[in-house]
This record gives structure tokens, sequence and C-alpha cells, in this order.
């Protein structure tokens, strides 16, 4: 792992100009109606940089389409080739990059592309919430902000979201919604800033965080999600490892509580494989002090189990991948990788 330096300047403001690569994977902003009468992915890259007014005047625009999928089909493995594709662009000269994909994983894929990429260039994540055929798509308008605050000459920001004017942190931001076009937030922070007449104005820093080098033909070994309900008593945990999963992340109650009968299974499974104890809140971290049962935060943390902070499970899953696909399995290093984290 390699750390680097956050600390972006406060000239975000400044004149746009330069080239920007756009990398269009697919989602809800490249969908149209079809023969089911749904909507599905079947717009290119150039179609959608085609239906953006002005974009021309913004930047110079290149355009690639690496897949063509919903966002809930792409994977860690996919991710990786595309963080590849976007350092050649960098180094080719481009000022920035634009990925364009479907929400539904945005705040996972971005989350993946932070950890992956150490460039000081803009990198954007961006989708729409209503198809192109849609009244009121609002694809074309996320485009043009998206390519706007990557060819800002920001550096060192990280990976952004931007939707709605909005730009988020990728470590923090949250689908909130399902359907409305301000779906994303960064509770409790807030946006790192915003896109007005067309300029990104940044208003906080982000702290510095480790970078992951993965070689392109990295394959994430798979990690488990598991979310605690009422009554829940653990059994399908010691099924984990014989179904081939190296590691786990429990998505527990409240404050990283588990129902009494699951502590034991929980210490079991943690003397096999990292176990990531998170939260099934939305808003909040994981404690670590203050309540002492069994099955508390407390005890769980006692048994084994690797401190998730902050991140939220989706992304403390992905980040135990990215982690056990680097080589860090041992529960001293992961725990001050969540740290930097979360």
């Amino acid at each position: 792992m390699q750390q680097q330096d956050r600390a972006p300047d406060q000239a975000a403001d400044r004149q746009p100009g330069g080239r920007v690569a756009v990398l269009a994977l697919g989602g809800t902003i490249a969908m149209t109606r079809d023969a089911s009468g749904g909507i599905a992915p079947s717009l290119s890259g150039a179609d959608l940089v085609a239906a953006v007014p002005g974009l021309g005047e913004v930047a110079d625009v290149t355009v690639a389409s690496p897949f063509q999928m919903p966002g809930a089909s792409l994977g860690i493995t996919h991710l990786i080739r595309v963080a590849a594709e976007i350092e050649a662009a960098l180094a080719a000269g481009a000022a920035g990059a634009v990925v364009v994909q479907g929400t539904d994983t945005i705040e996972e894929t971005a989350f993946v592309l932070d950890c992956l990429l150490q460039v000081g260039a803009p990198v954007v994540v961006t989708g729409a919430m209503r198809g192109a055929q849609a009244a009121g798509a609002d694809g074309p308008a996320n485009l043009l902000a998206s390519v706007s605050v990557a060819a800002s000459g920001a550096r060192d920001t990280g990976v952004l979201v931007v939707l709605g004017d909005e730009v988020h942190a990728a470590r923090f931001v949250r689908k909130g919604h399902t359907g409305r076009p301000h779906a994303f937030t960064s509770a409790p922070f807030g946006p790192v800033g915003h896109v007005v007449e067309g300029r990104f104005q940044q208003q906080l820093r982000l702290p510095a965080r480790p970078v992951f080098s993965l070689p392109p033909d990295a394959v994430p070994p798979p990690v488990a999600l598991v979310q605690i309900g009422l009554g829940d008593d653990g059994r399908m945990l010691p099924a984990l490892p014989d179904l081939g999963y190296r590691g786990a992340v429990i998505a527990a109650m409240g404050a990283g509580h588990v129902p009494q009968p699951v502590a034991g299974p929980l210490e079991a499974l943690a003397a096999q494989m990292p176990v990531v104890l998170s939260t099934r809140v939305a808003e909040g971290p994981v404690f670590e002090r203050t309540y002492g049962f069994e099955g508390s935060e407390i005890d769980l943390l006692r048994r084994g189990l690797v401190h998730g902070g902050g991140l939220g499970a989706l992304k403390a899953r992905l980040l135990l991948q990215l982690a056990l696909a680097d080589g860090t399995a041992s529960g001293e290093d992961l725990a001050r990788i969540f740290r930097h984290y979360a």
C-alpha cells in the first residue's frame, strides 16, 4: 500500500479547460425503452456526450465505452480495468476523467476507484436517476457538471461523485433514495463542494488515505456481507468458510450489537477469517467502549472482530476485499487500514 497526501487547493473555481476522458459503463443514464416496456442500457458514451448542449465549450472530451451494463452488474474486476484506463488517460495528458454508470452502485464503485487511484487530477463518477427518454432526464446536466469538475484544474480531490450539482467525496457518499433526482447524501458531513454557474467550488478538504496497488488481473477474494436482524441466531455463519468466503462484514444492530446467540459463532468465525464489525444503521460509527453485554461492541471486539468505524457495511466489505487482495490479512494491519478510512 502507498500513502497519498490529500490536500486539495482552494482554487477549484479557476477557468476550466483541457481534455477530459469520459468512460461510459452503462446505467440508467444510458437506458432507453425496449420491447419489454422497461428501460435497458442502449446508448454509447458518444451518444451521451452528443446529447449535452455546450459540453464542447467546457472541455475537449474523448469517449470510451468499455462496458454497457446496469450498475448492479459491475464488479471489482471491472473497476480495476477502469482504473487502469483512467491512469492511462491522465498519463497521456487528460486534465481529468469522468466515469458514467448506473447509480445503484455509484457509492461502491467510486469508493473502490478512490482506493485504487493515486492521481492528482479530478476523477468524477456520475449517472442519472431518470432514463434518457424520461421527462426531466437528469443525465445531460449531471454529465455537464461532471466534466466541469474534471476540467476545473482542482488537485488531489480524491474520487468525487457529482449529481444534481452537488459534489461528494467517494469515501462518504451514499445513495439515500431509490428514485428522486437528489438521491445522494454524504451525511453527516455534506458535499465537499458544488457546481455553481458551471464552476466547481470546493469547500472541504480530505485527509490522507492509503492506496492499494493491484495488478490488472487481480481478482479480489469473496467477502460475505451478513446483516443481523431481530431474533437472528447466527446459524449461517459457520457455513461461510465452506462456501469459499475469505472474510466477512457484519452489519450489526445499532452501534455494533448482535443477539446473544450470535456472539459465539462470530468468535469462531473470526478465528478462521477476518471479520469486520459494521452497522446496518445509515449514519454513525460502530462504538468501541460503551456497551458491555454479551453481543455488544466491547464483547465482539474482544472476541477478535475488526472495528469497522463509520465506513458503513457496503464499503467495509469492499475495503476488506481490496486489503485481502493486497495481501493484508492480519487483524492489526486491517485495523490500521480501517482507521484510515473510517
